[in-house]
């Protein structure tokens, strides 16, 4: 049987309400009182009701983290990352995967019954209306990966899509790359429109020649492996930027199937920095989204919402970096 606080109380000498104000945080308790009932509770081992707690000061310390994507193995690492940042601050993730369903109404109720302090949406796949709708439900909200843009209604944190599709086409013009292709991610994402609006503006800008381009449908090794099967009915592809590392890899493995050697016959630039990316198999050049900063910040952020929901909305962009491995040509130098 569980320990009750009534036990705890009578064993301490002290009030039933003395035991509830001593394990609730910010309560006032004298260090004599609190002494006795913590050392009661441990000789007893008595546990407080997290349950008990939050009817006491209307907290249930839950946060909902809406995602999807779970087949891709860089949201293993966004799921890490999250869930034990929350729990370092005394905070439970309620984890609720979307699986395709993107309509708001059922999932605003669902973390509703849950009675959630906040909710982090972690995914780049959705509307920024569906982030507003848990704001207009009265839930502090966090868009995680959301579209960047200057009048958001919703706090978001991530980077500037735009800026890494042009930062993929500086590269590709720094190793020499004239016929170029993009294999995005789905394309009705908002990280995919704004990744290839911002590759095919420098590309125009740099001179190259964006000469295909295919959206895979989700983010998975299959999808890219399918959609790179397209790319290459194009002849004069030199280089193919991808919206992400599993789909470029299959990309990379549908190539060498196809008797292509990487980087000599046609290079590759990801998008993630996945740990995979790294592995001799893929050595994969890609542009690193620096996820541990965003998570960490979204974290802060949605904690201090929680404590202050009427907070103006904050953009907080972080900036992407090129990890250069050995799927592109060299950089060329000036002697080149």
């Amino acid at each position: 049987m569980a320990v009750t606080l009534k036990e705890v109380a009578e064993r301490a000498g002290v009030s039933r309400s003395a035991v509830s104000r001593t394990f609730t945080e910010g309560a006032s308790v004298s260090a004599r009182t609190r002494e006795k009932v913590e050392k009661a509770a441990k000789a007893l081992g008595y546990q407080p009701s997290l349950i008990a707690r939050s009817l006491a000061t209307n907290r249930t310390k839950l946060i909902g983290l809406v995602a999807n994507n779970f087949q891709n193995p860089a949201f293993l690492d966004v799921f890490d990352l999250f869930t034990s940042e929350l729990q370092k601050r005394g905070l439970r993730p309620l984890l609720v995967n979307l699986s395709g369903d993107t309509s708001p109404k059922k999932f605003v109720e669902l973390l509703r019954q849950y009675s959630v302090d906040g909710v982090i949406v972690a995914t780049s796949t959705l509307p920024t209306s569906f982030a507003n709708a848990f704001q207009t439900a009265g839930i502090p909200v966090i868009h995680t990966f959301g579209k960047y843009q200057a009048n958001a209604n919703v706090h978001v944190v991530g980077i500037n899509n735009e800026h890494c599709g042009s930062m993929a086409a500086r590269t590709f013009a720094d190793r020499g790359y004239r016929s170029v292709a993009l294999l995005g991610g789905p394309e009705t994402a908002t990280s995919t429109k704004d990744r290839t609006a911002g590759f095919l503006r420098t590309s125009n800008e740099l001179g190259l020649s964006v000469v295909a381009k295919v959206f895979a449908d989700n983010y998975t090794y299959r999808a890219g492996r399918e959609a790179m099967a397209d790319l290459m009915k194009t002849e004069t592809i030199e280089a193919v930027f991808c919206g992400d590392d599993l789909i470029c890899m299959g990309a990379m493995d549908a190539a060498k199937a196809a008797g292509k050697s990487i980087p000599q016959d046609i290079g590759f630039l990801g998008f993630n920095d996945i740990a995979m990316a790294g592995w001799d198999a893929y050595s994969l050049t890609t542009i690193r989204q620096p996820i541990r900063d965003i998570i960490m910040s979204s974290v802060e952020l949605v904690v201090g919402m929680v404590e202050n929901p009427d907070r103006s909305p904050e953009i907080r962009l972080f900036p992407c970096t090129v990890i250069d491995r050995g799927s592109l040509r060299p950089t060329i130098g000036p002697d080149s």
